[in-house]
């Protein structure tokens, strides 16, 4: 009788200490793509923005390309213009369109809004990423494609978010949050897949923003 009943409570302070634990990670503030709708819907078009890179396309194929070819062993690719002439013309034809991305897009242009494209590549001279983008989310007339670049120490994102006048920024990064955070707009985390080749995964959540479930593709 004694050992069922040490049992039992065995049992139960685990229960507890899993409750505990769905409870802190239940803190993340999760949205659907409904709740987005519902939350904008009596609003007007506005101009909203979306990162790239593990936001609208799963594009780990480009840059593990880019790496094996111009740096093996390290990142030194990301710093090479011969690697973002060809990541910005071809190497996005291997990349995945996610399909959280394609519901989001689809909600904004069904309302009417304004999608830009706003994210940390580097400019190159040609681009063909804003004619794929077009062509793989159905966006007629699309705004072209705003490059901010990387300067050690500068968040390159907060300038256009600001001079574009969005209102709700999509992205993957903890930069793509705190960018949104710092112009005053609403920021709402599309979460990285597992297998990106950009490491480590950032914590979801772990700036207070808005989180969409099952966005991880």
């Amino acid at each position: 009788m004694f050992r069922k009943t040490r049992l039992i409570m065995v049992l139960i302070c685990l229960l507890l200490v899993n409750c505990s634990s769905l409870t802190k990670k239940d803190d993340i503030r999760w949205v659907t793509l409904d709740n987005i709708a519902r939350s904008i819907e009596n609003q007007p078009p506005m101009n909203v923005g979306f990162d790239i890179d593990d936001a609208l396309l799963f594009s780990s194929p480009g840059y593990y390309y880019g790496k094996q070819k111009y740096s093996p062993g390290d990142n030194a690719y990301l710093l090479k213009e011969e690697f973002w002439n060809e990541m910005n013309n071809g190497l996005d034809l291997f990349s995945i369109p996610k399909e959280c991305a394609r519901m989001l897009i689809e909600l904004h242009k069904t309302r009417g809004d304004s999608i830009y494209f706003i994210t940390g590549r580097t400019k190159t001279r040609t681009e063909t990423v804003t004619e794929l983008l077009a062509k793989t989310f159905g966006i007629e007339n699309p705004n072209e494609v705003i490059f901010c670049g990387f300067i050690t120490g500068k968040n390159t994102k907060i300038r256009p978010l600001k001079e574009k006048s969005i209102q709700i920024y999509y992205g993957d990064s903890d930069s793509d949050i705190t960018a949104a955070q710092v112009s005053g707009i609403r920021a709402i985390r599309i979460m990285r897949a597992g297998n990106s080749t950009y490491k480590p995964l950032p914590k979801n959540g772990s700036l207070g923003e808005e989180v969409l479930v099952n966005s991880e593709y």
